[in-house]
């Protein structure tokens, strides 16, 4: 009797604390409410120049979003929403290019297949005098951008200049709705090693990779070679639906934990495509997010070998809100963990001078498989770089930047009329190169120059071979000078199996531990 009374008394006593700080809950978030609001209309009236009420507020807005530290946090404008969507989705209306500012002119950097420019014999190396009628000289490629995309069907007047053709080319698009390749194209490389290059996570990519595949083992492929060097992720979706392709079904691909306890955990719902083949997967510390996922899936069920460097560690989930006007906030909202536990969020912090910096974990290792954030590769394979004399040349042309890659882009637009595809770079190439440079006020002493000709003449004949037979072309030529690749070939000619490429790994591991 007397216990049950004291609870009694016990739950009457707590009532008004919890009460009472509720209470005092309630009345700090009226007090930040109100000092808002005080401030909001101060300005709006006091401030010494006038101030729109709305852009007043989305400043404000924008503040609180900033003021949270994250760089993946942001509020969206109606405008950048639809740039993010037409980023991520990979699909947009507009002709199929994409443009680059050069020398003050905008021009035309790649054109995509089965798109309204390639269908018009468009060409790089254009360049983009007029859109309707109007002269867009001095137009950012934002501006530009925007003018050429439009409503599916709606047509749009462009004016080109192009070298060696004295008269503008007026040519009438048809917009259409465009969707960016995320695998350019699949190709068999040196002893039957398919390689299949992933740009982004877009709303076709695992459809792409899934044809991509079936056509290099159709041809005999013994193994093969994914590329996500440089692929900053895109739709999560699609990391998973690509992960299902070399996974048996119900095994882990990823796993997110919010703040909110509204964990989720994504599992394998169909059977693989390719379920045995030799898989060896490229990485960098441009592969991010979407590509995080897919390595660190592959890695831990041991289904792939990967092979580069470490990965830059963005494992955080961004969910977008949408707000009232066509606003939406993309705020982070969760991590993401690979199927043994590793977070691949590598923790980062904000400096006064506004630059994140990475924090170093406590452990590096997890389960003889790296932890500490990001995907350290089975096999550490460092890009090979410039030598100091090359670096001093490439340092000098950094200031004329726009005029060498203008003047690249002419001269090989010209070569590339009189070439085969098993062209070599002639010396009086890299000669002729050094006099258009010097026309153009690039200035640097021609014995220095030369100390760098081996990296012009890579430069010369990649440009030249893209221009005049594609991106494929253009890759083929350039394997010997791509050690990443050209050791992921190597490794995988070494094996019959997935676990002979491991194998190799582990020798390699021991092997540099024993040297430490």
């Amino acid at each position: 009797m007397s216990r049950s009374r004291n609870s009694i008394l016990l739950g009457l006593l707590l009532v008004p604390i919890m009460a009472g700080g509720f209470v005092f809950q309630q009345h700090e978030t009226q007090q930040g409410a109100r000092l808002l609001d005080q401030v909001l209309n101060i300005v709006s009236s006091r401030f010494v120049d006038t101030v729109d009420a709305a852009t007043l507020y989305e400043k404000a807005a924008r503040g609180l979003v900033h003021e949270l530290n994250d760089p993946y946090s942001v509020l969206l404008s109606p405008k950048e929403l639809s740039s993010f969507n037409a980023q991520t989705n990979g699909r947009y209306a507009g002709i199929g290019m994409e443009i680059a500012e050069t020398q003050g002119f905008i021009s035309v950097q790649r054109v995509f297949p089965h798109t309204p420019a390639e269908q018009a014999g468009v060409q790089e190396g254009d360049r983009i005098n007029f859109i309707d009628t109007t002269n867009i000289r001095g137009w950012t490629v934002s501006q530009t951008s925007d003018a050429l995309k439009g409503n599916p069907g709606s047509k749009v007047l462009v004016k080109f200049s192009r070298p060696g053709v004295n008269e503008l080319i007026p040519i009438t698009f048809t917009r259409a709705v465009v969707n960016i390749p995320a695998v350019p194209y699949a190709i068999m490389l040196d002893g039957k090693i398919g390689y299949i290059p992933l740009l982004q996570f877009n709303e076709s990519a695992k459809d792409e990779i899934e044809s991509s595949v079936a056509k290099l083992t159709h041809d005999g492929a013994k193994g093969i070679i994914i590329d996500l060097r440089g692929n900053p992720g895109g739709i999560l979706d699609q990391s998973l639906s690509v992960s299902n392709l070399f996974l048996k079904k119900g095994q882990q691909i990823s796993s997110i934990r919010a703040r909110n306890g509204e964990n989720q955990t994504f599992l394998a719902s169909d059977d693989p495509v390719a379920p045995k083949i030799p898989l060896v997967l490229l990485t960098d510390g441009r592969s991010a997010s979407a590509s995080e996922i897919v390595a660190g899936a592959l890695q831990d069920h041991d289904r792939a070998l990967i092979l580069g460097t470490t990965s830059f560690g963005k494992g955080l989930v961004q969910s977008v809100f949408p707000l009232d006007g066509g606003y939406a906030l993309k705020m982070t909202t969760a991590k993401w963990y690979t199927p043994s536990g590793r977070s691949i969020q590598k923790e980062r912090k904000l400096l006064p001078s506004g630059e994140f910096v990475e924090v170093m974990p406590d452990s590096l290792e997890t389960d003889s498989v790296y932890g500490g954030g990001a995907i350290t590769p089975d096999i550490i394979v460092r890009p090979d770089t410039l030598t100091t004399a090359e670096q001093k040349v490439f340092n000098i042309f950094a200031p004329k930047t726009a005029d060498v890659r203008a003047t690249l882009m002419d001269y090989s637009l010209e070569l590339k009329k009189s070439v085969k595809p098993n062209f070599t770079v002639e010396p009086s190439w890299r000669e002729e190169f050094y006099r258009r440079l010097q026309t153009k006020g690039v200035t640097i002493d021609h014995a220095q120059y030369e100390q760098a000709g081996p990296e012009i003449d890579r430069l010369l004949g990649n440009t030249v071979a893209r221009l005049a037979f594609g991106d494929s072309t253009a890759k083929r030529r350039s394997v010997s000078e791509d050690n990443q690749l050209a050791r992921a070939i190597e490794v995988l000619k070494q094996s019959q199996s997935q676990q002979d490429l491991f194998a190799i790994a582990q020798r390699e591991q021991a092997t540099a531990s024993a040297n430490r």
